[in-house]
Order: C-alpha cells, then sequence, then structure tokens
C-alpha cells in the first residue's frame, strides 16, 4: 500500500512539474521543437533504444558464463526487459526489479539464489560505474563551457556526487582488497539471510568475479559502456558531441530522482542543461518527450512480459504448494 501511495505520489509531483516546464517554456515553442525529433529521426531513436536495452542484456548473459550458466539470448531477455520496465515506472520500488530478475532465474532456470542475484548485483554495479563516469566527464565539460552553477544547484549536485564517489569508491575499495562488506552489517543486523540466499554466498560470488585479471570484468565493463555509448548517440541529434555528453551525464542524474519514467525531473535538468550549454531551452522538452517514449514502448513491452512471466511462476509456485500439501497428506 505504501509503494502505490509512493508511486501515486511521485507521478502527481512528475506531471505538475512537466506542465509547470511546458508553461514556463511555451507550448508554441515545444511543438516546434518536436518537429524536429519526427519522423525517421523519431525511429532512430527508437532502434538507439532497443540496441541500449539488447547491449544490456547481452553483459548480463556474459556475467551468467562466466559463472557456469549458458542461456540464450531469449531467455535473457525477457527477464532483463522486464526489470528495465519495473525500475523505469516504478522507481520507489527499491530492488524491485532485480529481485525479479533473481527470482525469475532461480524458479524458471534452476539456478542458485546466491549466483542468481549476485549476477543481478554484478550487473549493477557495472552499470552505475559506466553511468558515473558519464556524469563525471559531463559535468567536467559543463563546467569548462560555462563556469560553476548557481551556490545551491551546485551545492545539491557536488553533494551527490560526493556521496556516489565515495560509495562507489569504498566499495572497489573493499572488493579488491577482498574485505567483507557483509560481516559488519551481518554483526550489526544480527542476521545472515536475505530472501532465501545466505548474503555471504552472494558476495563471494561478486568477490570471484571483480578480479583484475578476469577477462568476464573487462568484458563486462566494455558492453556497460557500450551501452552508455549507445544511449549518448541518441542524444546527438541537433547537438554537438561533446555536449551531448553533458546531456546524457545529467539525464543519468535526473533518472536517480524516484519518479516514474523521470516525468517533469527530466525536462527540469534538461531545461537547465540546453539553456546553459546556449541549446535553447524550448528544445529540451521535446528532447525528453522523444526518449521517455522510446523508453516508454520499451518499458511497456516489458510490462507485457512481466505479468507473463509473472502468471506462469505464480501458476509452478501454486502447483508445488498443492503438491507439497498431497503429499503430506499421504
Amino acid at each position: 500500500m505504501r509503494s502505490v501511495l509512493s508511486f501515486f505520489i511521485s507521478l502527481i509531483a512528475g506531471v505538475g512539474l512537466l506542465v509547470w516546464i511546458s508553461r514556463f517554456i511555451g507550448w508554441q515553442e515545444t511543438k516546434s521543437a518536436l518537429l524536429i525529433f519526427t519522423g525517421w529521426h523519431g525511429m532512430v531513436i527508437v532502434l538507439l533504444t532497443l540496441l541500449m536495452i539488447l547491449a544490456g542484456a547481452w553483459k548480463w548473459k556474459m556475467i551468467l558464463k562466466s559463472q557456469g550458466y549458458r542461456l540464450s539470448n531469449r531467455e535473457i531477455i525477457a527477464p532483463y526487459l522486464t526489470c528495465f520496465s519495473l525500475i523505469y515506472l516504478f522507481p520507489m520500488v527499491i530492488f524491485g526489479g532485480e529481485l525479479f530478475r533473481g527470482y525469475v532465474l532461480r524458479e524458471k532456470y534452476n539456478i542458485p539464489w546466491a549466483k542468481a542475484i549476485s549476477s543481478v548485483f554484478i550487473d549493477k554495479i557495472l552499470e552505475i560505474t559506466s553511468f558515473l563516469v558519464t556524469i563525471l566527464a559531463g559535468t567536467a565539460y559543463f563546467l569548462f563551457k560555462i563556469g560553476l552553477p548557481p551556490k545551491n544547484l551546485g551545492l545539491i549536485f557536488g553533494i551527490f556526487l560526493a556521496v556516489c564517489l565515495i560509495s562507489v569508491g569504498f566499495f572497489y575499495f573493499k572488493i579488491f582488497k577482498r574485505e567483507s562488506i557483509i560481516k559488519p552489517l551481518n554483526i550489526f543486523l544480527n542476521r545472515r539471510k536475505s530472501l532465501g540466499g545466505d548474503l555471504l554466498e552472494i558476495e563471494k560470488e561478486i568477490f570471484k568475479f571483480f578480479k583484475i585479471k578476469r577477462k568476464a570484468l573487462w568484458g563486462g565493463l566494455a558492453l556497460a559502456f557500450l551501452r552508455v555509448a549507445i544511449t549518448w548517440a541518441r542524444c546527438c541529434k541537433s547537438i554537438s558531441i561533446l555536449s551531448a555528453l553533458t546531456v546524457l551525464g545529467f539525464y543519468y542524474f535526473a533518472t536517480a530522482i524516484p519518479i516514474p519514467a523521470a516525468l517533469g525531473s527530466h525536462e527540469a535538468v534538461q531545461v537547465f542543461t540546453f539553456n546553459a550549454l546556449g541549446l535553447g531551452s524550448g528544445l529540451a522538452p521535446a528532447f525528453t518527450m522523444i526518449q521517455r517514449g522510446a523508453e516508454l514502448i520499451m518499458a511497456f513491452i516489458g510490462l507485457i512480459i512481466f505479468f507473463k512471466l509473472g502468471t506462469g511462476l505464480l501458476k509452478a509456485f501454486l502447483f508445488k504448494k498443492i503438491d507439497s500439501i498431497m503429499k503430506q497428506n499421504q
């Protein structure tokens, strides 16, 4: 119930922000800018969005292969696209998409929970690493281009970057030194189990993957940055390459705000970015709407797959329960 309430509150806030920005800039200016991205250009953005999803799925497939599990492209893409859909449409449900991915691997393909969920966490770690590098590179160009931002905005963005850098830096420091992060947490929380899997076993799988000499690590990072490069290419329509890098970095920043489909938050961030870079604030809402349209197509396909997978998993679960009850009564 709390998650549903959070969804509607964040959605209303996002819609309100979007309407305010569009009225502030002017609907006519937004409509004129929208024409730039229609037709073939819009189809290219949809195609690049699909390639972005496929690159991410390929990365996850490589991670699972390094753990000894060879799944087909179809078996990988379905839960991956479902996870994208859940994260994109319901970002306030923390780890909802990731846990569903792990659950599908365990229930459909009999992959042990520790390996299933660790593959998902490894995928997210590589993804966050590539996002953070992009944000830093985009911010560096932004500051080079316009100088320091207003004090309050600079403070918010600075705190966000500092928290991300410290968190990721701490994680990699611990992981390459093979120092457990879970053990101190287990002592503090007085628990070892999480959703049927041993946290220490999950951490062990993550440690096993993150070895400097391991090819799978570098292959995973390469695919993570390939995904970023494809997303970067989406931003290059009517925008220079370096400006597009800044736009992409701020896009990742906007998606960190838990609003469904980054509604309103993406527009707010990009209006500021486009205006500061001299690209015209009227272009920003059109740019974000076309990108969101392409992402929503993928998200709704993922949602259909989610209901299909969920129904199948629910049936399997119920049959197992019925079978277990019948055996107990015999």
